[in-house]
This record gives structure tokens, sequence and C-alpha cells, in this order.
């Protein structure tokens, strides 16, 4: 018996439902001559379409196989996928205010709920937990590892200072809740970032079969699981936490310190100061890393490895292209970090209306808008308040399939979650760091960081991958 052929035609990458059916009625049967079918062969690692590039095999990989291996022959010691909440409307929130509240509410309801269930199983030893709790979403949102925390009988505490600044979507932060039992899974973020003021930075790179390709993106804050997709986060540092030997007189009893420990390995330090000179540190490989994973040659040459694999990149050849990759990593780190002290755009327009002298100007966003779905060069901001003469390359800064531009005006709007009706206002954030015009100064930088980012990428070396 011979063996089965397998034909195939792409139609094109990203098209809607209605776009590919309209390309099948067009072609209107497998016998069509303008088809042009080819004949698909699996490679070595069963992929029979968007094969992989045997080249990005040799290149190293940025993800250890065993978290803090120190001998691991990658670039970082460990990573962890980001925030995981299952939860987010209630443990994510513009307004501090808002987010104490809804969170006190939610600890008081699930400790009601711990106490009845175990009042209850008195009476009915055989009583199963996910038949018993209250499922309003008005009060709460129960989670895999929620569910048997109340089976115990471990009550919650509320933590207000276990609220941190995290990094929700693309320049979008956000006051998270992080505290006693109510994070579904936070991998290494306690490492990461274990206390309010601890300073760190990890870059964030979209998971394994995200269907926008390559995204990467660096905070220095809690990153949620998609941020940029199903995050995967590498830092610069990572924290251990030893307990006090002997506490000092105004230490409180079982007080911890903690120790900073390198992101980056040993290993891919011993390379590059063997390829490059004993000047290199594990900063400049750091951010060697984000540079690189921005160079538009690689993302083309190896979307498809990109696609099914976690990033491996080389150690470029000549000393002068790491130093230009580095440095260009270190532009951009500070950029997408710093976002919200970066200048406007000198050639924006802003007009506004609707205010005399004896009136202040409405700052105040609800959903931002363009005129038409294809004229980008100005923003309804307000009612009042129109952004125009925007630059074409501004649009050119894409983060997980969207313009950071796009980011800005999907999430800066109003928000009511539908299931437990908790509003989420951006006019929040404003109102409690003191400046109402935060969100348009905000909108405003980051299209100036979007046309830096693309300049910069733009300047960054050729590899040539041979």
């Amino acid at each position: 018996m011979s063996k089965a052929k397998i034909y195939y035609h792409d139609i094109g990458d990203y098209l809607s439902r209605e776009e590919k059916l309209t390309i099948i009625r067009k072609l209107g049967s497998v016998g069509n001559p303008e088809i042009g079918w080819q004949i698909l062969n699996p490679d070595e690692h069963g992929d029979w379409i968007s094969q992989r590039n045997d080249v990005f095999e040799s290149f190293i990989p940025i993800v250890s196989e065993n978290k803090f291996d120190w001998k691991t022959q990658s670039f970082f010691v460990l990573n962890s996928r980001g925030n995981e909440t299952t939860r987010d409307a209630w443990v994510y929130n513009s307004s501090i205010t808002e987010l104490k509240s809804n969170m006190q509410r939610t600890v008081e309801f699930y400790n009601k709920q711990v106490k009845e269930f175990h009042d209850a199983k008195k009476d009915n030893p055989s009583l199963k937990a996910d038949k018993f709790i209250d499922t309003n979403a008005e009060e709460i949102s129960w989670s895999s590892s929620l569910v048997p925390h109340l089976e115990r009988g471990n009550a919650a505490i509320f933590e207000p200072d276990k609220i941190l600044l995290s990094s929700y979507r693309p320049f979008f932060r956000q006051h998270l809740y992080f505290g006693d039992k109510m994070i579904h899974r936070r991998g290494q973020m306690h490492e990461f970032f274990p206390t309010p003021n601890t300073k760190n930075r990890v870059f964030c790179v979209s998971g394994i079969s995200n269907s926008k390709g390559l995204s990467v993106l660096m905070t220095d804050s809690i990153p949620d699981l998609h941020l940029n997709g199903d995050t995967q986060s590498f830092p610069l540092y990572y924290y251990e936490e030893r307990q006090k030997q002997s506490p000092g007189l105004f230490d409180e009893a079982g007080e911890s310190e903690y120790i900073r420990r390198d992101g980056v390995s040993d290993f891919i330090l011993f390379q590059a100061r063997k390829a490059y000179g004993n000047m290199v540190g594990k900063e400049d490989i750091f951010y060697y890393v984000y540079g690189f994973l921005h160079c538009s040659e690689y993302r083309i040459r190896f979307a498809n490895d990109l696609k099914k694999m976690l990033p491996r990149i080389p150690l470029v050849d000549d000393a002068k292209d790491f130093w230009s990759f580095s440095k260009a990593g270190r532009k951009l780190a500070e950029l997408h970090i710093n976002y919200e002290s970066v200048p406007a755009y000198k050639d924006v327009k802003v007009e506004q209306s609707g205010f005399d002298s004896k009136s202040s100007p409405d700052y105040t966003v609800t959903k931002m808008r363009f005129p038409k779905k294809d004229q980008k060069d100005t923003i309804f901001y307000n009612s009042n308040i129109t952004i125009s003469n925007i630059p074409a390359e501004a649009y050119e800064y894409i983060v997980n399939g969207k313009s950071a531009i796009e980011w800005i005006m999907e999430r800066y709007q109003i928000t009511t979650h539908k299931e437990s009706g908790i509003r989420n206002d951006p006019n929040d954030w404003a109102t409690e760091v003191g400046n109402p015009r935060y969100i348009l100064d905000l909108l405003l930088s980051i299209i100036n960081v979007s046309v830096q980012t693309v300049q910069i990428v733009k300047g960054l070396p050729e590899v040539g991958f041979e």
C-alpha cells in the first residue's frame, strides 16, 4: 500500500472567520488549478507546516532546564510565569481605595464561608466544599487553590500592606492585592519582588504558541500572566529569604532579610567575557538579551521556532555588535520602564475646548477613539480634547499584536466587570496621584516612546545568522 500524500494551501495569517470563508467560496473546490497545492512532509520534530530552522537549535537557550541550577548552560538561572490570580477584577484596580474595599469585603465573605462550612460539616461529615460554597460572583471568585483552604478551615487575613504595583497590560499599571490566599499562582514573583520596596527589573516574553508572534517588554513591577501573552519573565535579580539568627533590639521575632542573587548565569558571563573581554558584566548581558529580542531580522527568520519554543539566542561574533545590542537594550529598558516621564512627541498637537478662564479643562476619559477605523493620526481623547498629527511611525511599535498607543486607548477606559459588578475607573489613578492630566500626559508620552523604540530597533546591527 502506498503512503498517503498530504496537500496544503496557505490562505494567509491573521484572517477573520469571514475573510477565510470568502477565500474558500472564491476557490470553489479542491480541483481549482489556481490553488497551487503544496505536498507536506514532516521534519524530525513532527512539524508539518511552520517548520523550525536548524540554526535556531545551535543558539543558547535563555531558559534553564532546572530553576536555580547554578551550573545551567543557559542565559538565565530561572524564569517564572507572570502572576496568575483567577480573580483579576477583585485583586487589581486603578484605585487603592476601591481595591482595599473590594478585598476586605471578599476576605470577610470567604472567612464567613469557612465558618459556615465547618459548622455544616458537624451535622454532615461527608459534605463536600464544592457542593456547599456560595458561588455568587458579586461576593467572591473561587479557584482550585482557594477551595482546599476552605476545606482545611484556613481563614484568610486581610493584609492592606500587601498592595503592590503591577504591570497588568502594556503600559497599564494597576494596584495589586498580593495578600493571603487571594492569588492563585504566584510563580516566582515573591522571589523577584519580595517586598513593596524591592527594586528589580524583569523582561517578559510571550509564551509558546502565541499566534501574535514574539513579544517582549521590560517592567520593574510584578507582571500579570497576560501582560504580553502568556508571560514568561526573566529577572535581573532574584531574592532569597534568610531568617535573622540574632534579631536586634528593634527586630520582630522571626523577622527575615533577603539576599540578592543574579538572574543571569555564571555560564553565560564566562562565555561573554571569553568572547568580548573582562569588561562585560551580567547587567550588560541582561540588556544584550533585551536588545537582541527586539531584532527584526531575528524575529522574522525564526518566527516558526519562536511559536514552538522560548527564545534561544547566539552570542554575536563581533564585540562591537554585542555592545551595540547591549546599549540599545539598556535604552529600550529605560524607555519602557520610565515611560511616564518621557516628554510628549514634539510635533503632536493637542486641541482643547469647552472651558474658559473661570473653569478648568476636563481631563477625565470614558473611552478614547479614532475618527475612523483607518484614520489613526487623530485621537478623540474626550468630548473636549483632540490629539492630532500623530506620526504613522508610532504605530509600528507593536506589543503582543497591538500598537502601544492602542493598548493605552483600550485599557484607559471605565469598565464594569459583568459578573461581580466591580468598577475600575482609570481616572481614579489620576486623582490619587494628584495629576488630573495623568492619562492625557501618558498617551502623549507613549507616542514618543513608540517613535523612539522604532528608531532604536531600526538602528540595531545586522546579524546575518549564517
